[in-house]
């Protein structure tokens, strides 16, 4: 590819991104903020789903769909061993876990409140 000044500065971009997120706090707290999207993200669609009888059939498919691509994505990308022989994830696929795990989480407890 062509060294262009876009290409050249968006390799650079996503380099200091990258190290900035090399800090385990850093890499623990986007892990943190992903989880938490999720479970925010399960209370708004169960919210606005509940609003409307009508779209409860619809969100629950677009919620599975949603869940069980990012679980074929996660998985089949689960990572690479490295010379120690430890196997690390990418952080996006850690995050979209996260985001699923706190997406499946935030629905049971909707699930334990509307039970109750």
């Amino acid at each position: 590819m062509q060294r262009t000044r876009l290409n050249t500065l968006v390799d650079a971009t996503a380099f200091r991104i990258q190290r900035f997120l090399s800090n385990p706090w850093r890499r623990i707290s986007v892990l943190l903020i992903g989880f938490l999207g999720g479970f925010f993200a399960a209370q708004a669609i169960s919210t606005t789903g509940g609003q409307k009888a009508d779209l409860d059939v619809v969100m629950a498919a677009l919620i599975l769909l949603f869940t069980e691509g990012a679980s074929i994505f996660v998985y089949r990308f689960s990572g690479r061993p490295s010379k120690a022989g430890e196997v690390r994830q990418w952080l996006f696929v850690e995050t979209l876990n996260l985001f699923k795990m706190g997406m499946i989480y935030g629905l049971f407890l909707e699930a334990f409140k509307l039970g109750s």
